[in-house]
């Protein structure tokens, strides 16, 4: 495929076939809706769909076809299978060698394209054209059968046989993977599995969402914290493709009734990664979700996260503690792991014993001694760090604390001469503090023990290739969030473009922000007091920290992120 020569959005400006207006709002719909802006403008009639495949074809670089008038050859129609022909949206133009050039409704199907080439042994050459075309050009080349029928009808017969071959899958439990397989389609699963592999490590994804929904298996991937979704497998090889993935996992292939769990070793684009693989049963069929684990994305160190001054400094202090607990919260997603790793990649010394507790162990740490907890067979975090205590360690990991037992092992732990990192579930640093409060540990233990309560959350920054000028300060939407929008003053804020680096969606690359608050002889003062979570930070702030909606707005006023994307994490509070 020809390099793109410009923007989608781009080109529809150019040509005069959408208000720039309506094209900034239909952006920022369809990204929050997780869908491609070409099929938003489509699916609301902003552009026209003969506008949109003139349009494609110059974005892709390929060429565009009218088929109102035209009939595809026979003996092509035959070599590929109705069901997928109209499954895919696709219309064989001419074979010349072996070549075979087809008409594609979406240009972006890629597992299109790799599936005619299994089944012809051909190389595929795409062209472009409208999907209502492609619908009229199918009732053309099959009267009879069309006859009365539209498309819906006839996907959703289609579909009807799809389901009843899926649902043998899941009745004959006896049969070996090989036979789900080989009926399936064979290497053609073995390659679609590969492809939306690769193509998750090429669009640098940190999850694989592979979902069935009734007549469709939609696949998404997490991209900067958001999900975009991308063309899936075809509905008919959903069992098979689960069944690879079960068995690329180590999972039992025969078990669709309870969820199960695994892990992949993926050598792909010349990095090695593992994936935490679970399935959950749903009405439509098992769920998959992979998390793509890249040691190569790990930082050496805490100095290489890129903090700000003030949480580098405070970070670098407590883990410079001899004992003591430090607290990491925040939400699933913030990356508490991240950092937490990057405290003992730079703690990890030959003299020091460092053993963690992790529910699950996501990435191997050479040098680490790592306990995975398995709830099922006894070895919770308690009983984990009981052990722990035992094996003289310097430096302690407990993945999270979730109850009482595991928050008192770990406060005595560190007042026994250990340096104790954990995480909670909070919203902010002073939360994290009350918190341990309520699960029953004595605040004179923990006004003794605790040395750093610290929040993050992940930014999405602007791309740099496509942000633009902010055209108006949102002064309504900042007044909704009690901020001043003299806080602006002066300063140029910027807002999502959309490009080709950043696949239309206006950011590429997340940094985390982090709201740290050290704990001194006044906060243990607090502590002791019960002071509330929001006594603590009016205490916090008048001593210089900084909440995270302050830092993420300053990230505003630096040009790095939008203020859509800053409040989005922050939200409302101080």
């Amino acid at each position: 495929m020809a390099m793109a020569l410009g923007k989608i959005t781009d080109i529809l400006v150019k040509r005069g076939l959408i208000d720039p207006a309506a094209l900034a709002a239909a952006e920022h719909e369809a990204f929050s809706q997780g869908i491609r802006i070409e099929k938003h403008l489509l699916e609301k009639n902003l552009v026209s769909a003969s506008d949109m495949t003139l349009t494609l074809a110059e974005y892709l670089g390929i060429v565009p076809i009218a088929l109102s008038h035209f009939a595809p050859p026979a003996h092509l129609l035959d070599s590929v299978s109705r069901e997928m022909l109209i499954r895919r949206r696709v219309i064989p133009i001419a074979k010349m060698g072996n070549t075979l050039t087809v008409a594609l409704a979406d240009p972006f199907d890629l597992i299109a394209r790799d599936e005619l080439h299994v089944m012809t042994g051909l190389e595929i050459t795409p062209l472009v054209a409208a999907e209502k075309e492609i619908t009229e050009t199918f009732e053309r080349a099959f009267p009879d059968q069309m006859e009365g029928m539209n498309m819906e009808e006839i996907l959703k017969e289609a579909d009807s046989d799809q389901e009843i071959t899926h649902q043998k899958v899941r009745d004959e439990e006896d049969e070996s993977i090989e036979a789900i397989i080989e009926r399936s389609g064979g290497s053609t699963v073995v390659r679609i599995v590969s492809m939306v592999l690769v193509e998750a490590l090429r669009q640098s994804a940190s999850d694989i969402h592979l979902e069935p929904q009734e007549k469709t298996l939609r696949l998404r991937y997490r991209i900067d914290g958001a999900l975009m979704e991308v063309p899936g497998p075809p509905k008919s090889l959903q069992g098979a493709v689960v069944s690879r993935m079960k068995l690329m996992s180590n999972m039992d292939i025969a078990e669709h009734r309870v969820p199960q769990d695994g892990r992949i070793k993926l050598r792909a684009l010349g990095k090695e990664v593992d994936l935490r693989v679970n399935m959950l049963p749903t009405i439509f069929g098992e769920k998959t979700v992979m998390r793509i684990l890249d040691r190569a994305a790990l930082f050496p160190s805490l100095s290489a996260l890129g903090l700000d001054e003030a949480a580098y400094v405070a970070m670098r202090r407590a883990i410079s503690e001899p004992n003591g607990i430090l607290l990491v919260t925040g939400p699933t997603g913030s990356g508490k792991t991240t950092t937490l790793y990057s405290c003992l990649m730079e703690l990890n010394q030959p003299d020091v014993n460092i053993v963690t507790c992790e529910d699950p162990v996501e990435y191997q740490l050479p040098g680490v001694n790592q306990v995975q907890i398995n709830s099922f067979i006894g070895l919770t975090f308690a009983a984990a760090l009981r052990s722990v205590l035992r094996q003289s360690p310097d430096i302690i990991l407990v993945g999270e604390i979730r109850d009482n037992e595991t928050a008192d092992i770990a406060i005595k732990a560190a007042l026994t001469g250990h340096l104790v990192l954990s995480t909670l579930h909070t919203n902010d640093a002073p939360s994290a503090i009350t918190r341990m409060v309520d699960m029953g540990v004595e605040p004179s233990l923990l006004s003794s023990a605790l040395i750093l309560a610290q929040a993050q959350r992940l930014l999405r920054k602007l791309c740099p290739s496509c942000k633009k000028p902010a055209k108006e300060l949102q002064t309504k939407l900042l007044r909704g969030y009690n901020i001043s929008p003299e806080l602006f003053d002066g300063v140029t804020t910027y807002e999502a473009g959309s490009c080709m680096k950043c696949r239309n969606s206006g950011y590429k690359g997340r940094m985390a922000i982090m709201e740290a608050l050290p704990v001194d002889r006044e906060l243990r003062a607090d502590i002791l007091n019960g002071l509330s979570s929001k006594d603590l930070a009016a205490h916090a702030k008048k001593k210089g920290m900084l909440s995270l909606k302050e830092i993420g707005l300053n990230k505003v006023r630096d040009g790095i992120t939008s203020l859509d994307a800053a409040l989005s994490i922050t939200g409302g509070g101080e």
